[in-house]
């Protein structure tokens, strides 16, 4: 069987509380995910689905457990190492879109490929607009493109850094049906071959899109579905939320 591009095992995570008692968020979490797969986590609120986002991309520490990204072990790596491992080897597409507001689309695109020291050309900068469908809005600003072309920056901005595991956090949740639907297009594509995404969604179509779904409750994993409807994805979180 193929090594796995991601895993973890035994994954804790707990925040500081009231009277200085520890809140346990993720309760020993394992999971893997292999090459060229597409897997969302979905969940009740407070269920840890982001927090475990954070942790699995190296954004976040985590109290105890492992967490492996290509073959490397998080909890081995120094400061410099898991940042040299965060802009080599995993993108993130944010929410919030995290774009540089006095940066074109096309210096966003370049700017952290150009920080992990492998710089694109501009006929890569100019195919990951393409490929999103933004070849004319390239010397656009963020603050002139609508939240659909801002996110679609985000994801070319991972096209052209080529991680090998992307990220997303409710990438489609400021964005309408048509935009939302495109992203998750280009996210679907992204996770072929040698790559993967991780999803993060709210959204019971947006889950559907995966190869798998992984249902949280309370820090644990409490369902693992394969290729699941919508309406099976409801059926696995209400039963979550009544059960948490």
């Amino acid at each position: 069987m193929t090594e796995p591009l991601l895993s973890a095992a035994g994954l804790t995570k707990s925040f500081p509380g009231p009277d200085q008692v520890r809140v346990p968020v993720l309760r020993g979490i394992s999971l893997a995910v292999q090459p060229g797969e597409f897997v969302a986590i979905v969940g009740p609120s407070g269920s840890g689905k982001s927090t475990l986002l954070y942790c699995l991309s190296a954004l976040e520490p985590y109290d105890s457990g492992s967490v492996s990204i290509a073959g490397q072990r998080l909890e081995t790596l120094r400061p410099k190492q898991l940042q040299a491992l965060r802009r080599s080897t995993v993108g993130f597409v944010f929410q919030s879109f995290n774009l540089i507001p006095s940066l074109t689309a096309r210096q966003n695109i370049a700017l952290p490929a150009s920080l992990a020291h492998r710089p694109v050309s501009a006929t890569e900068v100019d195919a990951a607009l393409a490929a999103v469908g933004l070849s004319d809005r390239g010397d656009h600003r963020p603050g002139s493109l609508s939240g659909g072309q801002q996110q679609r920056v985000a994801i070319a901005r991972v096209l052209a850094s080529r991680p090998e595991v992307v990220f997303a956090d409710e990438p489609t949740g400021a964005l309408d049906t048509t935009a939302g639907d495109a992203v998750l297009g280009l996210l679907r594509q992204v996770a072929t071959g040698t790559r993967a995404v991780v999803m993060v969604t709210h959204d019971l179509e947006a889950a559907a899109r995966a190869d798998r779904v992984l249902v949280l409750r309370d820090g644990t994993v409490h369902r693992e579905l394969v290729r699941p409807s919508a309406g099976q994805v409801l059926d696995a979180l209400t039963a979550a939320g009544q059960e948490a």
